[in-house]
């Protein structure tokens, strides 16, 4: 990211959800959750359903981890993030579909039918064309009357460039600039759009996750990891767009220092210019959603930050540093990164474990003072699983050739997935 002279600032927006207007001693700016994350991947970076699976069973063995309302159907949020699974949805999809890695694809929380002609539209400006919408098939019947009354609308659409040989990155960042004008200009919501990732969530318990989205037992639907979440809405209420992951993290925690970081970034948005990401950036303000909770903040500057160029890792490690300004003995490359970034991002703090992925690579970091715990177990068939405890997988101790915990000060422990391997 660059700087640029003052452009000036859009009105504020509303987050698109259930969340309450602020009334009596409720304010949703205070949104916090404490929560259950999991995540699992494969060493050989070889796509298969059991990962799906395994993610799911994870998943279900955190619901004392997340919670529901007076009605035990009504959950304050479940959801899984994966691979964009290309066969699975050549197989289901009603039209063709270009090259793997060519389209993006996410689902689509949508208020009213009109919306989709507006989102059409912003694609058109943006350089993307509509490849089509899918209808998503739910089981609604499964949820409580309560997240039943504010449930939306839920396709699934698929865009892809139109100017050929725009791929990777270059189709992130207009994905990116598609789904932040229909948020802001049309109160659609999408938990993702993306080419190599796809989340599924929703204002569901832990249990109802796979069979209210019946894709995800599908033995088609594959792919090398699994990150899921399972969420308490901590004092504040629940909605469909809170449920995490977020597009690129789960987070278990509290940051708090959340108003302030918001405030900053209100602030630097008038500075915010880049080479990378497409058009005027003033279009896709404001860069953190009112009425979000923290961790969705998080996920918005860490998205904008990896976006303008850097790598997901750097990123993690721009907002949530080491307490590295009295650590004497760090490595001094290590502290000057961390001391040359503090003049750009103040760290956002509190107690949180957060695990993050861009679909290539999956990793977790710890705050920096360790108040989340994270355990990691890595199996001699490639396995890799990480979660906030420890039992989510039955696995045979006899198969487990590392396992440890998270721990600051460090470097976040990452699994990296490229052109079909993964290392540690």
């Amino acid at each position: 990211m660059s700087q640029t002279p003052p452009a000036g600032l859009p009105a504020l927006v509303s987050l698109p959800s259930a969340v309450p207007a602020p009334q009596g001693l409720y304010d949703g700016r205070h949104e916090h959750d404490a929560c259950g994350v999991a995540f699992v991947a494969t060493l050989t970076g070889r796509p298969d359903h059991s990962i799906v699976e395994k993610a799911l069973t994870a998943l279900r063995n955190l619901e004392h981890r997340g919670a529901s309302g007076a009605e035990v159907e009504s959950g304050d949020g479940a959801g899984i993030l994966v691979q964009v699974p290309d066969e699975f949805l050549r197989g289901v999809v009603g039209f063709p579909l270009p090259p793997a890695g060519e389209y993006a694809v996410g689902l689509v929380f949508l208020p009213v039918d009109k919306a989709v002609a507006a989102v059409e539209r912003i694609a058109d400006e943006e350089g993307l064309s509509v490849v089509g919408w899918r209808d998503l098939p739910v089981v609604a019947d499964l949820v409580g009357p309560s997240a039943r009354a504010v449930m939306p609308r839920i396709r699934q659409l698929f865009v892809t460039p139109k100017a050929s040989r725009i791929v990777g990155m270059g189709l992130e960042r207009m994905a990116f600039c598609l789904r932040k004008r229909a948020e802001n200009e049309v109160g659609v919501y999408f938990p993702s759009l993306s080419a190599r990732t796809l989340v599924y969530k929703g204002m569901l318990t832990t249990g109802q996750l796979e069979p209210f989205f019946p894709d995800l037992s599908d033995p088609r639907f594959a792919s090398a990891i699994g990150l899921v979440h399972s969420r308490f809405s901590t004092n504040t209420f629940p909605s469909w767009p809170l449920a995490h992951p977020y597009r690129y993290i789960a987070h278990n925690g509290e940051i708090n220092t959340v108003k302030g970081n918001r405030n900053w970034m209100r602030a630097r948005e008038a500075l915010l210019a880049s080479d990378l990401i497409p058009g005027d950036l003033e279009r896709l303000f404001p860069i953190c959603t009112p009425g979000a909770s923290d961790s969705a903040s998080f996920d918005e500057v860490l998205e904008l930050l990896h976006l303008g160029g850097r790598s997901l890792p750097h990123a993690v490690l721009m907002m949530i540093p080491e307490a590295w300004e009295n650590h004497t003995s760090m490595d001094p490359a290590r502290r000057a990164f961390y001391e040359f970034h503090s003049t750009l991002m103040e760290p956002w703090d509190g107690p949180a474990s957060i695990s993050f992925t861009d679909g290539s690579l999956i990793g977790a970091v710890l705050d920096r003072n360790g108040l989340r715990p994270g355990r990691f177990w890595v199996t001699d068939d490639g396995l890799v699983v990480l979660a906030s405890e420890v039992g989510v997988l039955d696995i045979p101790p006899a198969r487990v050739i590392r396992k440890g915990r998270l721990s600051r000060p460090s470097s976040p422990a990452r699994r990296r997935t490229r052109s079909g391997s993964t290392q540690a």
